[in-house]
């Protein structure tokens, strides 16, 4: 019988009972020397499992100096938790016996289940899958490297190399046993102990989503780290980040399979800009996920979470004793896009007064050795900083001694810790470059819990941009922003779903049928008709009005401008008959066998600015939304930024601020501001017509979208629909 899928709380139980087993059997038990199974025997007993271990091998009396049995009917207790290291062809029947013998959870280390594409692995792997739901069995892996729980001393991890065993404040789970082992050693190094960790594996049984929602509801962990190599269910993850995020808890994501593969294929810009690191970014990041590009920015980040609180904004101050940190720190803030605000009037007069500089001070302020003067001083300069209303992040310059003989410099360090606890605002500490950490280091380290210590200028900013976007799409989250009304889907979208299903793979709707699909949403399109005839088409420019633009029309034409298929200008009937014609010879000779339904003649719209707005489906993480600067723009300069498909006016707005299009349209250098609310209207239809065309939907581009001062319009339109046969 197949076990129904198990309810939240259910999942949270078999994880506890995979993270807190009450015996543990390891299948697989050998003599040979070094084996795996050998490496997990001996972390239990040197770390010092609370409950008893029975090694099972049919073929052996005594293993490792111990009673060695043969089956799971010959243990002197029911088995809880099952270690697996057998072949893969015998771990299904192996799992098979342990529920029956009454256990509850198992690791399965063992591999061979389909990491390399060989259908009699793979074939394993459909086997062990359905084993699992039969059984209804917690397991992590296959192809994993064990466990651990530090406050239970439960570590079945593979790994000889001393381990900290502590109930810390992080959990990290990762699809690769390596990876999370380095990050287990270097946090620990600076002082951040590590209290569970799951090496999750081919995820056959529970998946990384199961694992965050357990962490998720934990009081003891605080930060969550994953390494991620695929999402198995987006649904499931992001409903798993989203309990972590309402619980105040940060998932810090590496995440693998961030390349640019696949692009060329996109039939339209917002899938060919994307790909998959921005649908991610763009959809979990809603979540609540931190995604990080490399193991030294999980560490900095789970650094500042741990130790400081959430900034309300996005300007940076710093104090330095350095001009050449001072630059760095400015040059690297640029490559972050973060800003060192100016410090205002009041603040640098009070400045000026306590380091007897005058009131000439900037933002990093280079205070040299003066602030240091007294701690007195040091203390108020400080607080001067966090005074400014500019300021939402303030970093101090410093490096814990790693020695005796700097006491003045820990006492001073002390004093801003005391400082922060009050403090509404965070501070960090940040050092010329990286460093190590001795037990010295780490024992005032762990002294000073309300600051947090980041190594060097890029890391350290990292960092910082990494928590700011994380605490500004939270507080979107929490916005009371008017949510939109449900409103029925047009009977546009069946139209245009009932024509994708004729074909399979991908189908781009011609521009005239992709505006009826826009327009039906509410979205404005210019005066335009199609015109089969040079005659006709003067006809047409006659009654819509001169100058007019001239573009070529068909389903398979989704790049015009490439091939000579838009005329703009059209001021008389003479160039509009003659550009009919050129466009016909233009797409005979260069569109390479697309045919041509007409051309069509549409009203010439001008516009003080011209953006894009476009919606995709990623095949991983599902719809998203882009919005930026459009026209040829968009190519030249890529100034764009996306978004889960979810808007509301909030998020809408906040999607705007993340590109330089925003200045346009608040007014740049004296120019009046132009719509904002048509932009947001229009961002909140496309994600509307996306997620209503569901699996339908392969990528919408409105490009150009011409905003004015009052409203806007949609010059161009291109919607790709797939039928779900086509791979989605």
């Amino acid at each position: 019988m197949v076990v129904k899928k198990p309810v939240k709380l259910q999942q949270r139980r078999d994880i506890a009972a995979l993270l807190n087993p009450r015996n543990i059997v390891i299948v697989g038990a050998s003599d040979k020397p070094g084996n795996w199974a050998e490496r997990s025997w001996n972390n239990l007993q040197r770390y010092g499992f609370k409950g008893p271990v029975y090694p099972i091998n049919p073929g052996r009396e005594t293993v490792w100096g111990s009673k060695c049995y043969r089956t799971f009917d010959d243990l002197p207790e029911k088995p809880d938790h099952v270690l697996v290291l057998v072949p893969a062809r015998f771990v299904s029947a192996t799992l098979k016996d342990a529920a029956a013998a009454g256990a509850r959870s198992a690791t399965v280390i063992s591999s061979g289940f389909g990491e390399m594409p060989d259908p009699a692995a793979l074939k394993l792997g459909e086997e062990l899958a359905e084993t699992i739901r039969e059984t209804g069995l917690a397991v992590s892996g296959p192809n994993c490297l064990g466990n651990f729980n530090g406050g239970e001393r439960f570590v079945t991890m593979v790994d000889n190399r001393t381990l900290r065993t502590e109930p810390g404040p992080v959990a990290i789970i990762g699809q690769s046993g390596g990876l999370v082992m380095a990050l287990k050693r270097t946090l620990e190094e600076r002082g951040m102990d590590v209290g569970y960790i799951v090496t999750s594996g081919n995820e056959a049984g529970l998946k990384t989503a199961d694992y965050i929602e357990y962490f998720a509801a934990n009081p003891q962990i605080k930060v969550i780290v994953s390494y991620l190599e695929s999402v198995r269910d987006p649904q499931q993850f992001l409903a798993a980040c989203e309990a972590a995020k309402s619980m105040g808890k940060p998932v810090i994501v590496l995440k693998l399979g961030t390349s640019d593969n696949g692009r060329a294929a996109a039939m339209a810009h917002t899938g060919a800009l994307a790909g998959s690191v921005a649908a991610f970014d763009a959809i979990a990041g809603n979540a609540g996920v931190i995604r990080v590009s490399n193991l030294d920015d999980v560490i900095e980040a789970a650094e500042y979470f741990l130790h400081a609180p959430l900034p309300r904004g996005n300007g940076v101050g710093a104090i330095t004793f350095s001009g050449g940190l001072r630059g760095l720190l400015l040059d690297q803030a640029e490559v972050n896009s973060l800003a060192f605000p100016a410090l205002a009037t009041k603040t640098k007069r009070r400045l000026g007064e306590l380091l007897g500089v005058g009131s000439i001070i900037g933002n990093p302020l280079d205070s040299g050795f003066a602030a240091l003067n007294s701690e007195e001083t040091y203390v108020n300069c400080v607080r001067a900083m966090l005074d400014d209303p500019g300021i939402h992040t303030l970093m101090l310059q410093e490096e814990i001694p790693r020695a005796p003989g700097a006491e003045r410099k820990v006492e001073y360090i002390r004093a801003v810790n005391a400082l922060a606890a009050k403090a509404k605002k965070p501070i960090t500490y940040v050092t010329m470059i990286s460093h190590s950490m001795n037990e010295y280091s780490r024992d005032i380290r762990n002294g000073f819990r309300n600051v947090a210590f980041l190594q060097e200028a890029d890391k350290a900013l990292r960092a910082v941009r990494a928590v700011t976007t994380y605490a500004e799409r939270k507080a979107v989250t929490k916005s009371k922003a008017r949510k939109a009304k449900a409103q029925p889907v047009p009977a546009a979208v069946s139209r245009a779903i009932a024509k994708s299903q004729k074909k399979s793979g991908k189908i781009a709707l011609s521009e005239i049928d992709s505006k009826k699909l826009i327009r039906a949403y509410g979205l404005k399109t210019p005066k335009e008709r199609l015109a089969t005839s040079s005659a006709e088409a003067a006809r047409i420019a006659r009654v819509i009005g001169l100058p007019v633009v001239l573009k070529a029309a068909g389903a398979e034409l989704t790049h015009k401008s490439d091939i000579g298929g838009v005329i703009l200008n059209n001021n008389t009937l003479a160039s509009v008959r003659d550009g009919f014609a050129t466009i016909q010879r233009n797409v005979t000779a260069k569109a390479k066998g697309d045919s041509l339904d007409g051309v069509l003649v549409a009203e010439q719209v001008k516009g003080d600015v011209e953006l894009v707005i476009g919606a995709s489906r990623d095949p991983e993480m599902g719809p998203f939304v882009m919005f930026g600067s459009g026209g040829i723009s968009l190519e030249l300069y890529r100034d764009v930024a996306f978004s889960a498909p979810t808007l509301d006016e909030a998020s809408a707005n906040a999607l705007i601020d993340r590109t330089a299009a925003a200045q346009l349209i608040n007014g740049y250098r004296g120019a009046p501001a132009l719509d904002r609310d048509a932009v947001i209207k229009a961002l909140i239809t496309v994600s509307r017509l996306a997620i209503d065309l569901g699996e339908h939907l392969d990528s919408i581009d409105v490009n150009p979208f011409v905003l004015r001062r009052r409203g806007g319009v949609a010059l161009d339109a291109l919607v790709v629909m797939v039928a779900p046969s086509g791979g989605f």
